[in-house]
């Protein structure tokens, strides 16, 4: 006798629960889909989530050291330019001078000479 849907969603309720397994779920935008997408084509790949997989098993499988370079993330590089630097001392010396502080301790001084 064929099982019905109910216990067929049963039996995969208990094997989730023996094998521990935990459903990830991960947004992303158009750039990276295409990345992934990419990937999957060049690995023959048709499931995201045996591509995802095998990515993790694999960086893994690199060690500590060298899963580093997999799993880095790429970080945006600020470069500030000549004109803006100079803006910016130029605005920060008109502030000081419009607003000198507190005034400023000379850190060679001990507390006993002030």
């Amino acid at each position: 006798m064929a099982k019905s849907g109910r216990e067929r969603s049963a039996k995969a309720a208990e094997k989730r629960i023996e094998y521990d397994e935990k459903e990830l779920r991960h947004r992303v935008r158009l750039g990276t889909r295409q990345k992934l997408d990419e990937l999957m084509a060049w690995n023959g790949i048709e499931e995201i989530n045996e591509a995802v997989q095998n990515l993790i098993l694999n960086a893994h499988a690199l060690g500590p050291t060298l899963s580093f370079q997999a799993m880095e993330s790429p970080r945006h590089k600020v470069q500030i330019s000549e004109n803006v630097a100079r803006m910016f001392s130029n605005e920060s010396l008109a502030e000081l001078k419009r607003d000198p502080g507190d005034g400023l301790i000379n850190p060679n001084y001990s507390f006993q000479d002030l």
